[in-house]
């Protein structure tokens, strides 16, 4: 069987290439110096960035122990608390006594020092722990990283707020320090490059004739599944009945996200009216509903964790001083950001508590999607790592110390969760990243201002 369709030729078809989950028929066929072929399911790790702090007290649990209960925002958690480390006194100590926001957000993978910049001689201080792993392990994958957000690059300069460029607010990954790497914030175009190949046209929501090819697209109605069914069909005949189950799982999550795809993106009625408003029509491709767009992309990280199409993910849950309207949710008016600046106004303070505790809701989801998808007798979360947090430990203070940092995952057992972990007041956040780096096997001596690998993760 590995002869004929190994775990890194993927199944193809025209214009498409698909990626599979660990499969343990490939697996144990594999001769002992095939280097073809994974004896074991790899180790991910993934960053989700959440903008505009948490409300402290909401956050961090009282007492001094490794045992907690669960706060409130902590509370959409708790099913899953087994499964995630809360870490306490990290930080970044060279985003001290600068703007609120703007330059903790590049700071944030990588510990640097952001420069203030007119826009187009940008200096986040560092390359990210992310793009750190994508140069030494990327091309492993197909896709050496995968970066993924909800909203548009911002433009401009803040000068109200410290003379920072915006855009320094809209990335988490750098490839240098003067080189960030955009995330898609398409769904339609972050599925497409999981699964079509270097045949079909390449479309970034950077390009400029983006909106031209996604409408080509959206007129080829052929699920991926239908273009490799013929080496699908043989990849399942000759399997063992678990990877029979694991790729009928693997399919059929496939066809759902293709099928919500297609709805989202599915014109729908609407009235016209006369003349022309004095605004060029947005490029087709975001969901209505932030919730939607949302839970999208992460199905859509997932699969690109579960087929291994990467091994290293970053996801944008918002952008910083995001003002998104979230009046979708219940209580709330307004933007994020502003509501993020309570003053300590009971109503307002109560709105910023339902976003931050909402955004805790979708990594729970993505958490629970990972948990729910089997390889070889673990989780795709248990051979995963997941950190996510804040680069700010309140949003109506901007507090830098005692980020809100958590890591979820088993890291291929070297992780144990269920507990809080308090490090010595002022340790450097790029210490943890010391140890992911170290666990995904690339062994740096130091990494950003890390003075060492944290202690007691597993």
């Amino acid at each position: 069987m590995s002869n004929r369709i190994s775990r890194r030729t993927m199944l193809r078809g025209t214009g498409a290439a698909m990626a599979l989950p660990w499969l343990e028929s490939v697996a144990s066929a594999a001769t002992p110096d095939s280097v073809s072929t994974l004896a074991e399911p790899p180790l991910r790790s993934v960053f989700m960035y959440m903008p505009n702090g948490v409300r402290p007290d909401f956050w961090t649990p009282a007492g001094e122990g490794e045992t907690y209960e669960t706060t409130p925002h902590l509370k959409p958690l708790e099913s899953l608390k087994n499964d995630f480390l809360l870490l306490e006194n990290l930080w970044n100590a060279k985003t001290v006594g600068r703007n609120g926001h703007w330059p903790k957000v590049p700071a944030w993978l990588s510990g640097g020092y952001v420069e203030r910049t007119s826009g187009d001689d940008l200096d986040s201080g560092g390359t990210t722990v992310d793009q750190l792993l994508a140069q030494k392990i990327g091309d492993r994958t197909m896709l050496p990283s995968f970066e993924l957000g909800l909203e548009a690059t911002r433009n401009g300069i803040d000068t109200a707020g410290g003379g920072f460029a915006r855009m320094y607010g809209s990335f988490i990954s750098w490839r240098d320090p003067h080189t960030p790497v955009p995330k898609e914030i398409i769904p339609q175009l972050a599925f497409d490059r999981l699964f079509r190949s270097n045949k079909a046209p390449v479309i970034s929501s950077l390009n400029p004739d983006g909106p031209a090819l996604l409408t080509a697209l959206q007129r080829d109605e052929s699920s991926i599944l239908d273009i490799v069914q013929d080496q699908a069909r043989l990849l399942r005949k000759e399997g063992s009945s678990s990877d029979r189950v694991r790729l009928d799982e693997y399919f059929e999550s496939v066809r759902s996200v293709e099928q919500r795809l297609q709805a989202a993106l599915r014109p729908q009625k609407r009235w016209i009216n006369k003349g022309k408003f004095p605004l060029e029509r947005p490029g087709p491709g975001i969901p209505a509903t932030r919730p939607e767009h949302m839970k999208l992309m992460m199905d859509i990280m997932v699969l690109a964790l579960w087929s291994d199409t990467t091994r290293i993910g970053t996801f944008m849950t918002a952008d910083a001083q995001t003002n998104e309207d979230y009046s979708f949710l219940p209580g709330v008016k307004g933007g994020f950001h502003s509501i993020s600046h309570h003053a300590e106004e009971p109503v307002r303070k109560k709105q910023y508590e339902t976003c931050v505790t909402w955004h805790v809701e979708q990594v729970a989801y993505f958490l629970n999607k990972l948990k729910s998808l089997d390889e070889g007798g673990k989780s795709l979360l248990d051979n995963s790592m997941v950190m996510f947090g804040c680069g700010i430990k309140c949003g109506n203070l901007h507090l830098e110390e005692n980020l809100p940092i958590a890591l979820a995952g088993g890291g291929k057992g070297t992780l144990r969760g269920g507990r809080r972990l308090r490090f010595e007041k002022k340790t450097p956040l790029c210490n943890l990243y010391l140890s992911m780096l170290h666990r995904m096997g690339v062994k740096e001596e130091s990494f950003g201002d890390s003075t060492g690998q944290l202690q007691g993760l597993s």
